[in-house]
């Protein structure tokens, strides 16, 4: 079942040529990147860096939404080391990708970690995307 917005909050707008060896521009100009194919050692970013960076970024907010609601203040200093991994599905037939995100949280018991992580993962829109059609490895350091 498809899930539908019951609000438009916000919509990122992008123009890309040339697939993986391109470009791709907001329409805002706030990210202007060259594009180049992972392992081929050309100048740019790949998708998989984009979707670590903007998955981990959209977990730390999510952290963020839910701990006053959960009563854990998310530390200053949190921290995301993410992975996202390439490769085929299928036997070949297809590619997909998997993500580990390696969470840091000085200063929070186990216990707090583990509530607000859980919490977390419930709202993150990237979680809900991602939940139940790719691998996703949320380990707590």
């Amino acid at each position: 079942m498809v899930k539908k917005l019951d609000k438009v909050l916000y919509t990122a707008q992008s123009h890309t040529i040339g697939g993986r060896d391109g470009a791709g521009k907001t329409s805002d100009d706030a990210l202007d990147v060259k594009l180049s194919s992972p392992g081929t050692g050309k100048p740019g970013t790949n998708p998989e860096q984009l979707f670590a960076v903007g998955y981990s970024a959209c977990f730390i907010g999510a952290m963020k939404a839910v701990g006053p609601k959960i009563k854990v203040k998310v530390p200053d200093d949190v921290a995301i080391d993410a992975s996202v991994s390439l490769g085929p599905t299928d036997g070949g037939a297809a590619y997909g990708i998997a993500v580990k995100l390696a969470i840091t949280l000085p200063g929070l018991d186990d216990a707090q970690k583990k509530q607000l992580v859980e919490a977390a993962h419930q709202v993150c829109p990237y979680s809900n995307a991602t939940r139940g059609n790719i691998d996703v490895e949320l380990s707590i350091v």
